[in-house]
Formats: C-alpha cells, sequence, structure tokens
C-alpha cells in the first residue's frame, strides 16, 4: 500500500464513527430508562398522591339579595321577584405556618420516587370580618346568608391524612369539599350556631388548623393573606425552591433543611383575587406560590447522560494517546492495528453501559468506580500486549485512570463543567503540540515506494 498512514487514519476515523453510533445506542437506552422513572413518578402520583399545594384557611359565606321589580308595561305591567346569589370572602390578616416533612420513599421496580409526609399547622387571624358583612344593592332588598364556613383547598385531596380544626379553642366539624365553585377539592368546616347572626364588623378572629398530608415531590403553599409566614423543616438534604418566592432565610445541611418566608399582600394579587368575584375562574396551577421540591441531584440517569456526552471525546483522546505512543516510540512499541483501535474504543463504550446498570442497584460513586476501575484493569493489562511493553501497557492505564477521574470531575462540578473541560482540552492540546513539535508529517504521510521499484 502506497499510502499506509493515510489508510489508518482513514480505518480508525471510520472506527470512531461507529463507536459514536454505538454511544448514541446507549444513550437511547438512559433516555428509555429515564422514562421509564417517569412513568413510576407517575404510577405513585396515581396510586398515593401527587404534588401538594395548599391554600387557606379562608371565611367563606354565600348570600342571596332578593327584591320586588316591575317589569313590562301596559297591560303587561307585573312585579316579580328578582334574586342576586353571591359568596363573601375573608382572608387573613396574618397566616403563620409551620410546617414539618418526612421523606417517604416509594419503589416502583428499580425506580425510586421521592415521596413524603407532611404537617402543618396553620395559625390565621382576621382583624375584623367587614368583608362578610352582606350589603344590599337594591332599594328595599331581603337579604339572607348562610352561616360562614371556613374552608381549605389542596391540589390532590388523596392526600389528606386528617385535619383538625379550631376557633377562638373550639373544636369544628370538619367536611369534606370546600364549597368554592372551581377550588373545591380540600375541607371545610362550619362556624359555630351563634356565628350565624349578628356578626360586628370589627370581630377578630383567631383559627388554628393543623393538616397532615401526604404526597409526592413537592410541596407548595398559596400566601392567601394580607401577611403570609412559612417556616418549614424537613430531613430532606436536597431541597430545590422554586414558586414566585424565594425562602427569606434557609439552613440547608446533612440531616435536613429549614426554610422561612414571609410575603405581604403587596407582592402578590392572590388575596385580592380571592375575594374578588371573578376569583371563581382561579385554579391553584395558577396562582402565585412559596414552593419545594424534593430532588435527587445523584440521578444516575441525568448523570449517565451527562457522561455520555463526553462519550466521543473520551474516545478521541483515548485514540491519540495511543497513536502518539506509536508515533513517538520509535519502533519501540508495536504498531496497533485498527482492529484494536476499535477493541479499545469498545470497551470505552462499555463503561458507560456498566455505569448505568450498576448504578440502578448501586450508590452512583459506588457504580463508577467499579466500572471505571473494570475499564482500566482491562485496557491496562490489554496495552501491554497492545503496544509490547509492560511499561508502556502500565503507562496507558494510569493514564486513563486520570480520564475517567476528569470525567467524575465533570460529573460532580455541573456549574464549573465548562471551564474545567475547557481548560483539560487545552492542556491536552498543548501536550501533543509539545511532544509532536519535532515530527516530520511530510515524510510520515509520504507514499512508499512500490514493490519492484528501487530508490535512485
Amino acid at each position: 500500500m502506497r499510502h499506509p498512514f493515510l489508510a489508518k487514519t482513514l480505518a480508525v476515523t471510520a472506527t470512531v464513527l461507529l463507536l459514536g453510533l454505538a454511544l448514541a445506542r446507549i444513550g437511547f437506552l438512559v433516555d428509555e430508562r429515564q422514562s421509564y422513572q417517569a412513568q413510576a413518578v407517575l404510577s405513585v402520583q396515581q396510586s398515593h398522591a401527587g404534588a401538594q399545594t395548599l391554600l387557606g384557611p379562608l371565611l367563606q359565606r354565600q348570600c342571596s339579595e332578593s327584591w320586588e321589580a316591575i317589569v313590562g308595561s301596559g297591560s303587561e305591567r307585573r312585579t316579580e321577584v328578582q334574586r342576586r346569589d353571591f359568596t363573601l370572602t375573608a382572608v387573613p390578616s396574618l397566616l403563620d405556618v409551620e410546617a414539618t416533612t418526612q421523606a417517604d420513599l416509594r419503589y416502583r421496580g428499580l425506580f425510586k420516587v421521592n415521596s413524603f409526609g407532611a404537617r402543618l399547622v396553620l395559625k390565621a387571624q382576621w382583624a375584623d370580618l367587614a368583608a362578610l358583612q352582606a350589603k344590599a344593592t337594591q332599594a328595599q332588598a331581603q337579604l339572607r346568608c348562610q352561616p360562614i364556613t371556613v374552608w381549605i383547598a389542596t391540589s390532590d385531596v388523596r392526600g389528606l391524612r386528617g385535619a383538625r380544626l379550631s376557633l377562638d379553642g373550639q373544636a369544628l366539624t370538619v367536611r369534606p369539599g370546600t364549597g368554592h365553585e372551581t377550588l373545591a377539592q380540600g375541607l371545610q368546616a362550619e362556624l359555630p350556631p351563634n356565628w350565624a347572626a349578628g356578626i360586628p364588623a370589627n370581630q377578630q378572629v383567631a383559627l388554628v388548623a393543623v393538616i397532615d398530608l401526604v404526597g409526592t415531590a413537592a410541596l407548595a403553599l398559596v400566601p392567601a393573606a394580607e401577611s403570609t409566614l412559612w417556616t418549614l423543616r424537613s430531613d430532606w438534604p436536597h431541597p430545590s425552591f422554586g414558586g414566585r418566592f424565594l425562602p427569606t432565610q434557609r439552613e440547608i445541611g446533612d440531616t435536613g433543611f429549614t426554610a422561612r418566608w414571609a410575603v405581604s399582600s403587596l407582592a402578590t394579587s392572590v388575596p385580592q383575587d380571592l375575594v374578588n368575584p371573578g376569583a371563581k375562574k382561579l385554579a391553584l396551577a395558577g396562582m402565585d406560590t412559596l414552593a419545594v421540591e424534593f430532588v435527587d441531584p445523584v440521578n444516575p440517569y441525568v448523570l449517565s447522560d451527562r457522561a455520555i456526552k463526553y462519550g466521543l471525546l473520551f474516545v478521541a483522546l483515548t485514540f491519540a494517546s495511543v497513536a502518539l505512543a506509536e508515533l513517538l516510540a520509535r519502533g519501540r512499541v508495536r504498531r496497533v492495528h485498527p482492529l484494536q483501535y476499535a477493541l479499545v474504543g469498545l470497551t470505552l463504550c462499555l463503561f458507560f453501559l456498566l455505569l448505568l446498570s450498576l448504578s440502578e442497584h448501586l450508590a452512583f460513586a459506588t457504580a463508577y468506580a467499579v466500572a471505571a476501575s473494570a475499564c482500566v484493569l482491562l485496557l491496562g493489562s490489554y496495552a501491554r500486549h497492545m503496544l509490547g511493553s509492560v511499561r508502556d501497557g502500565w503507562l496507558f492505564g494510569a493514564g486513563m485512570a486520570a480520564l475517567y477521574g476528569m470525567l467524575y470531575l465533570l460529573l460532580l462540578r455541573e456549574q464549573t463543567a465548562l471551564v474545567l473541560g475547557s481548560v483539560g482540552l487545552f492542556a491536552a492540546l498543548a501536550v501533543v503540540m509539545l511532544l509532536t513539535r519535532r515530527v516530520d508529517w511530510y515524510r510520515l504521510t509520504a507514499p512508499t515506494p512500490s514493490e519492484g521499484l528501487k530508490a535512485t
């Protein structure tokens, strides 16, 4: 062959492309496992309870206004009774919530779902009940109002495990449903009979609600008060705070976290929207919330997917190391066949498959250590024979160990992965340029004389 260097380069390039297809297939497998994880979460939500959002407590009063009106003219002139039904709502002037959650992990096969149990103590105060005073809009109208009720809405009522409500120290009877047209899921309680009539506008109210509920993945509170304070303590060490308002204070440790929120009605329109008659169109999903998600930062599928994104770069750096060993050894090592390049590349691809499968049964760090150690030992042992030197084989294995260590660092340092990766690549390129600065590339790529011809 007149151009052996070019032929070998093309063969190795084709090998890299085929390995890229293998890595893509492993990537599809990761996506498939992620979809199974999502199905496991959905399965738990369907049979247990989903993410929980809590709204309330609020005071509500159903009223009607009726009056006589003259309609028609002439012989068709008549008097008929007309009626208007309306709802009055009073939001607390102060809502102070103390909540605690405990992790309650659920499994669907191999897949873990982050569920939780929670207890919330809601202390609500109303400075007055002027918002519940019905006012006639027509002259000589008659007003009739139902007893005042207090209600609390939840996004998934299946998660309610218990509730106790007390008004000024007096226990209330809890019933299902809220009585609200659209925010119907939750609970309600009717205030004592002496509240049914003659409520002064300046009446102050203090209500305490203790709610036990379970949910999956996330917990949120709607700031439905003029001033909302929420203190949340949890044994989950990896919170992700979301919603419309971040905590004013937070403490996160290995054994859990504590977070505190403080929100004024000046910062959210929720209290006004609830008092407004148009609030019938409201839905919990569209309201401002204080929220936390119970996430798992060491998600094996996310980390495996990120690792595979470095797969081709991993293969390219390894092949470049082998090629440099061939180029710089000057006959001290054997020539490496393209098939041997392919076997080394397949080992690198199998590392990602091993990582994915082992991480479903072991902690990710342990799975990574086992998969990387197995591949380093195999590649180091094979390189001894591929390069024809024990020393070069162990050096190659040490280089692979360093490469796996660099990859693990990139996976853990998500925020600094770009700068670490770019600096590492720059360093690798600098080493290649330094080692090959004296190579005569024209001589290396020159065609070999044909057989039967003599050099003149």
